[in-house]
């Protein structure tokens, strides 16, 4: 199934109705509006489930299939606004926003992006004489996992093949170049964030959503800018910080606003 929202019409949403129906009183009628919002953000908090009112892949997995213990729950999201010391609509703003919905692909394998421009930049840094003087070779060799620009990505699982064929140049440098889990955290900050290495940093990403989403908690604590941007809410400044200085393209501050509004609404009635 789709993801289904605010807006969403047919023969899914009055699927997602019919369920809900049997829990609480609701009109089914294939339009999913205020109701079945309500509805569906109260069957999210009794299940467990991160209450944002969105019947994407993990609500609808439980719904209508088996849930995943890797999964992403409320009581982890509260955890991590505890953690921060924030209020838990400014943390599910944020997972709403800047997560991509789900860190597993369908197979099992945490979602990754790898980034060829890190991998060479690590490798040219690299302690090792036989990396560090031959990048260049590398990068003419294999263009897509090693370059001094980026692109080459491929999506989805793919993203692992090209992952697992850096690896064969270097097993850390390769880890150290992807972006992992919901929050997309770069693998070079494995040490700062107070991991053992950088397999232990992956191994943690490959476990569930909940140990993503502490690594997006250490990722916060360490900028004490972005971690004040989060706690006042000052979202522009968050976002600049998160996202880079080309946040605004994509509305990042808007819609991290409008999702803590919306949140801190559902909190209060």
């Amino acid at each position: 199934m789709n993801t289904l929202t605010i807006g969403s019409k047919g023969l899914e949403v009055t699927q997602l109705q019919r369920f809900l129906a049997k829990i609480s009183p609701l009109f089914v009628d294939g339009d999913f509006g205020d109701n079945t919002e309500r509805a569906l953000m109260a069957y999210q908090r009794s299940a467990g489930l991160v209450a944002d009112g969105i019947a994407g892949p993990k609500t609808l997995a439980r719904i209508f299939g088996a849930s995943d213990p890797k999964h992403l729950s409320q009581a982890d999201l509260q955890a991590a606004a505890d953690e921060l010391g924030v209020d838990l609509p400014a943390v599910m703003a944020v997972n709403n926003v800047e997560s991509r919905g789900t860190g597993f692909l369908p197979n099992g394998k945490p979602v990754i992006l790898f980034e060829r421009h890190i991998m060479y930049r690590r490798l040219a840094a690299s302690e090792q004489p036989e990396l560090a003087e031959n990048v260049d070779a590398f990068a003419e060799r294999y263009p897509a996992i090693v370059s001094q620009r980026p692109g080459g990505y491929a999506g989805g699982s793919a993203e692992h093949q090209r992952l697992a064929t850096a690896k064969q140049i270097s097993t850390d440098c390769a880890i150290e170049s992807a972006s992992w889990g919901l929050f997309q955290i770069m693998g070079f900050h494995w040490q700062a964030l107070g991991y053992e290495s950088a397999a232990d940093f992956e191994a943690c990403m490959c476990r569930s959503e909940r140990e993503q989403l502490m690594a997006f908690v250490r990722f916060i604590k360490l900028d004490s800018s972005l971690h004040i941007a989060l706690r006042n809410h000052r979202w522009a400044d968050f976002a600049k910080r998160y996202n880079g200085p080309a946040f605004k393209r994509n509305n990042y501050d808007r819609r991290l606003a409008e999702a803590f509004a919306k949140f801190t609404a559902i909190e209060a009635a």
